[in-house]
Order: structure tokens, then sequence, then C-alpha cells
């Protein structure tokens, strides 16, 4: 189970990224900020995802008795041949077109830094605002594959959990000192417990480290991450601001313990089939969720309820 396919998470992209489409074209009309949740599971799953296979870089270079130059240029060179041609196809269209507001602001967009834009600026970009969440992915890969490949293994764990501290608290900085909602809710930093808690899922399934799996492998685990996450929903619509402490400094948290107990569920149960593992291995999900990223980027270019509102 180290770096085996797992196919149901296949399936957990399709979720996620119906529920950010759902959301952004219904205009808020689940009842609950499903799009931030979908962007959530994004993050835990690519924590996960990117955890354990540099964990595996690092065995391998370790058993060839290397050095882990080779494992970072192989890393960025797959994320390069994954990632950039669609990204970058994208943005020359929408510049050639001429849509707005791609020229004016191509620079942020180029380098992958529009959600600091969005932050600094505390305004939304339109068509393409929301490759915030891409900008946010990219610049988790410039330092984090330093991170698990650098760092001795006996202090990653601890760093994940400094990771997921250092966000909590970051968001609630933002909040106490006034500042826009949009700031801890973009920048790259106050998203790392998501990428975090996604990192602690890898170590875990990865070294084996059976009283996680054990917890993780029981139905009430995903139960309780719902629990929780719903909690903080009915305390966070009980302020009549939108954008509450609650939901600046706690949202993202529970979004990313919810994201971990069903994925976690997931992946204990990926040899046994429980009934989820067989929902979210239906065909038709899993093809959708392999090809969720040029969802992701194209869906906003159909209709946003919120650009129209």
């Amino acid at each position: 189970m180290k770096t085996n396919y797992i196919k149901s998470l296949d399936g957990i992209r399709f979720l996620a990224v119906t529920m950010v489409l759902i959301d952004h074209w219904s205009g808020d009309r689940l009842g609950f900020p499903a799009s931030y949740l979908g962007v959530c599971l994004f993050f835990v799953l690519s924590g996960f995802l990117i955890t354990r296979i540099l964990l595996s870089a690092k065995e391998k270079d370790t058993e060839l008795k290397r050095g882990h130059r080779f494992s970072l240029k192989r890393f960025f060179i797959r994320r390069t041949i994954r990632i950039f041609p669609i990204y970058y196809l994208t943005l020359g269209l929408l510049f050639f077109f001429n849509v707005p507001p791609v020229r004016d602001k191509i620079f942020w967009l180029v380098t992958y830094m529009s959600n600091n834009y969005i932050a600094f600026n505390s305004s939304w970009l339109g068509s393409v605002d929301h490759l915030w969440s891409l900008a946010v992915e990219e610049q988790f890969y410039l330092f984090f594959p330093f991170l698990i490949l650098f760092l001795p293994l006996r202090n990653l764990q601890k760093a994940m959990y400094f990771l997921i501290g250092f966000a909590i608290l970051l968001r609630a900085y933002f909040f106490f000192s006034g500042a826009s909602w949009i700031q801890p809710y973009v920048l790259m930093p106050a998203c790392l417990d998501a990428f975090g808690l996604g990192g602690i899922l890898a170590m875990a399934v990865y070294y084996q480290k059976q009283k996680a799996l054990d917890f993780l492998n029981k139905p009430w685990s995903p139960l309780l991450g719902l629990l929780i996450y719903v909690f903080i929903n009915i305390w966070m619509a009980s302020y009549t601001d939108h954008h509450n402490g609650v939901s600046v400094i706690l949202l993202r948290f529970s979004e990313s313990l919810l994201s971990v107990s069903v994925l976690g569920y997931l992946i204990t149960h990926d040899t046994g089939k429980s009934l989820l593992n067989r929902i979210f291995e239906w065909r038709p999900l899993v093809y959708i969720g392999q090809i969720s990223y040029g969802i992701y980027i194209y869906h906003n270019f159909v209709y946003n309820a919120y650009h129209s509102s």
C-alpha cells in the first residue's frame, strides 16, 4: 500500500470538483460552503499524495546511497509536465481573446501568484479568481519537497504538526488584527493545516502506524469527522456576519479533519472494498476525477453565480 494506485481517490477528486461546481453554479444554494470543502479536500489529497511520493523517493535515495538532487529534479519535472501545459494554454487563450482581467493581471497569473494579488487587494479576479487555489498548490510545492527530503524522519511528524498549528494561528492573527477574511482564506501559509493533515495521513499509511490505521478503519471515523464539520457550520451560522471568527479560523481545519477521515477510511479499506470504496470506485466517477483538474480550470468560464450577483 506504500505507493500503489488507490482507485477510490480519483472518485474523491470527482466529489471535490463537483462540490466546487455546484456551489459556484448555484450561488450558495446548498446551504453550506461546499466549494470551500471541495478545495480543502483537494489540498488534503495533495498533501497525502505528495508526501507519499516524496517518502518513497527519500527511502530509495537512502537505499541507493545517493543525494536527493535526483529526486528533487524528478519531482519538479513530473509536476511541470502534469500541471503547466493546460494552465498556460488556458492563460494563452484568455490573453489572446482579451478575456478580462487576464491581460491586466498577467504577471500575477503566469507566476502563480494570483492568490497573493487577491489577498493584497482584498479583491477577486473575475473569471480567473478560482486559479488562486492552483497558485497555493504551486507555492506549496516550492518548499515542501525540501522539507520531506532533507528533514530527518524523526522530525517529520513534528514538522507536520507545526504546519497545522502555524496555519490556524496565522488565520487567528489575521482575524483578530481586523484583516479581510480573504487574506487568511487564499494565502498559502494559511492553508498549511490541510496539507499538513494530508501529510500526517501519508506517514501513517506509508509507515503502517497501526494505531492510526485502526482508528481510521472504523466506520465511525468519517462520521466523527462529519460531526465535527457539521458542528462548526452550525456554530458559524449562529453569527450574523458570515465571515466570523469560526469561519475564518476553524472552518478549514474542520474541513481538513473531515477530508482526512474519509480518505483514511477509503485507504484502509482499499483491499476489503467497503460500500464507500465501491461507490467511489464506480467507473464514471473515477473518470471524471481523473480529468477534474481540467474541469476545475474551465468551469468558471462557463458560469459563476457569484459573478452575476
